[in-house]
């Protein structure tokens, strides 16, 4: 994912260690949390050691036509506009965070996803820093969610657990279902 906007300087670093493939989109389909631009590594690698042997001119034309496709789904976007570093902080995998801002949405929680970023932190530092793919992302995700619901701090998390009605996911994710916690 390009959630930060490095997607293309890691693809590139990817290559120069020697890497056999990277992982790209066509740059109306590029960016925030989908690949980096296949365009953009095309051109910056053209004449040197790691040419990819495609055609720049060729790539633009295909990417014209997803410039046109994009505009249908639009209403199905999550509205991000731009990359944004805070990723580093909140380690919240990209397919999540469109995910998570959507659903941030759809609990009310509108206009609060700083909030839910920083509680994302949170809840994985309270899940134990797990590794965050699907499902556990989600979980991670869920937890972030109630503890801007509710306005939990961490400490007030840990000091109200036996009191507090958890998402199912997190109830779960502790039983052992996901995995061992």
């Amino acid at each position: 994912h390009d959630t930060a906007g490095t997607g293309v300087a890691s693809m590139l670093a990817a290559a120069k260690a020697g890497a056999d493939a990277v992982d790209a989109a066509s740059d109306a389909m590029s960016g925030t949390t989908s690949q980096p631009s296949l365009g953009a590594i095309v051109a910056s690698t053209q004449g040197t050691e790691l040419d990819t042997g495609l055609s720049l001119k060729s790539v633009q034309s295909l990417n014209e036509y997803w410039e046109e496709c994009r505009g249908l789904y639009a209403p199905f976007e999550s509205g991000q506009k731009t990359g944004s570093s805070d990723v580093y902080v909140h380690e919240m995998p990209g397919g999540q965070y469109t995910n998570l801002l959507f659903q941030s949405t759809q609990l009310g929680l509108t206009g609060q996803w700083s909030k839910v970023k920083k509680a994302y932190a949170t809840a994985n530092r309270l899940l134990g820093d797990i590794i965050k793919v699907t499902p556990s992302s989600k979980v991670t995700g869920d937890l972030a969610q109630f503890i801007v619901a509710n306005d939990l701090t961490e400490q007030e998390v840990i000091d109200q657990a036996e009191s507090l009605s958890f998402p199912k996911s997190v109830i779960e994710y502790f039983q052992g279902y996901l995995g061992i916690p």
